[in-house]
Order: structure tokens, then C-alpha cells, then sequence
């Protein structure tokens, strides 16, 4: 069994609006049921997991109810963290999956992840046993410890930007949250990170400039205008 477990808990406060980002509506559709609706129609998905904020929860099952999202197993309340976000919502999906089955770890507020990409994570883990959406990364990068001055230009062909889908059997998520408890690890909300820190490999898998993340008002105009372009017949 494959799960999709989206992470919805965050307040938002990048956004400045008045309420969290992933309860935002475009096309009289909150951002987060556009991004359940991806899976919803995915056939390679079979259960959706959502974790989000406590005075949320009755309204998102609403929601689920009002579009029909069928594969919704649970919601879930979140963390103090996205790391212990992700905890919460994979003891759910063991209850009824199974450490044996499949996670596929998605930014609830990233909706224009495609079918192609999931489908791509997913062949990526079933060769390699994990699987991280990433994109190269195309413009000149600097570090700076100021935000003013440049310091060192890298390399950018050597650069990767993670996005998600994060593919890993349950088990592995398990077994390093285990690991990071004991080393006392406990603000990693991206599940790579945790991984490397972990000593763990970590596999690319074909990810897109489309697979935004909604994280400020530019990315929800951007996302707003993504939604309403269809690709044009000259592109290939």
C-alpha cells in the first residue's frame, strides 16, 4: 500500500494572512484540497493522510466530504514541529498499513505536484529504496552571512533543490525518527535531511520548476496563474 501524507500544520506566518496558507482559496477551492485532489485521482496512491492544526481538523474533514476526496484515511493534529508532524501522521498510517508499506511524504501547500513526478518517485524508491524530488539548480548561487555581501560563489552544476514527494517504506521513517530521538535531533522538517544527517543515501528523483511551494503571496500569484495556462501546442 502506498500513502500519501501530506503536511498541513503550519500557521503560515511568511503569508500574512489571516488564516494558515494551505486553507487559502483559489478557484473557491482551498489550497490543500487542490493538492489532496492530486492524489485523490493518482492511481499509483491509496490512501491520503493529512496532518494539520487541531482547530482545523473538522473543517478540512468537511472539505474531504464536500470534493469527495474518498482516499482520506485519518487527519491528523500536528507537532511542535515538522518533524514531530511527521511522527503523528506516520503512526497513523501504521495503524492501518503496516511499517511494511509505502509513505510518499508531500507539502501539503505544493498542489501542482503532477503525476508524472509521483510516478517518477515512486520507480525511483522501488529502485534505490528512496526517492527525493529534486530540480538542478540554473541561477548563480552565493553564500552570504549578511544577506548583503557575497562571499563564495558555488558551483551551481553540483546543486540540487529538494522539493517533495520524499518516498521512503514506513519502516525506514520509523526507524530514523527512532535515531533521532537518541541523537537528540529534533527540528528537521524535511525527512532528507534527517536521512543525511543520519547517514542514509539520498536519491533524486525527477522533480519541476511547476511543483511550487506556496509559502508567500508571490507564490500564491504564481500558483494562480500555473492553475489558469494550459501548455501550448508548440511546446514540446
Amino acid at each position: 500500500m502506498i500513502t500519501a501524507l501530506l503536511t498541513a500544520a503550519g500557521i503560515g506566518s511568511r503569508m500574512g494572512q489571516d488564516i494558515p496558507k494551505q486553507f487559502l482559496h483559489v478557484d473557491n477551492k482551498p489550497i490543500i484540497v487542490h493538492t489532496m485532489e492530486v492524489f485523490q485521482r493518482d492511481p499509483n496512491v491509496d490512501a491520503i493522510v493529512v496532518v494539520t492544526l487541531e482547530s482545523w481538523v473538522e473543517v478540512l474533514r468537511v472539505y474531504a466530504k464536500q470534493f469527495n476526496i474518498t482516499k482520506l484515511k485519518s487527519i491528523v493534529i500536528g507537532g511542535e514541529t515538522g518533524q514531530e508532524s511527521i511522527q503523528n501522521g506516520i503512526r497513523a498510517i501504521i495503524e492501518f498499513a503496516g511499517e511494511d508499506s509505502t509513505v510518499l511524504i508531500h507539502d501539503g501547500n505544493r498542489p501542482l505536484v503532477s503525476s508524472e513526478i509521483i510516478a517518477n518517485s515512486i520507480a525511483t524508491f522501488n529502485k534505490y529504496g528512496s526517492a527525493v524530488a529534486a530540480i538542478p539548480t540554473v541561477e548563480a548561487v552565493f553564500t552570504s552571512h549578511d544577506a548583503v555581501i557575497a562571499e563564495e560563489s558555488l558551483p551551481r552544476e553540483l546543486l540540487f533543490r529538494t522539493q517533495t514527494p520524499h518516498v521512503y517504506r514506513v519502516s525506514d521513517v520509523v526507524h530514523a525518527h527512532q535515531k533521532a530521538t537518541e541523537q537528540g535531533i529534533n527540528n528537521t522538517a524535511a525527512t532528507c535531511v534527517l536521512m543525511h544527517e543520519l547517514g542514509e543515501k539520498v536519491y533524486f528523483s525527477k522533480g519541476a520548476e511547476t511543483n511550487l511551494k506556496i509559502t508567500t503571496v508571490e507564490d500564491l500569484l504564481m500558483f494562480k496563474a500555473l492553475l489558469s495556462t494550459r501548455k501550448d501546442d508548440f511546446l514540446r
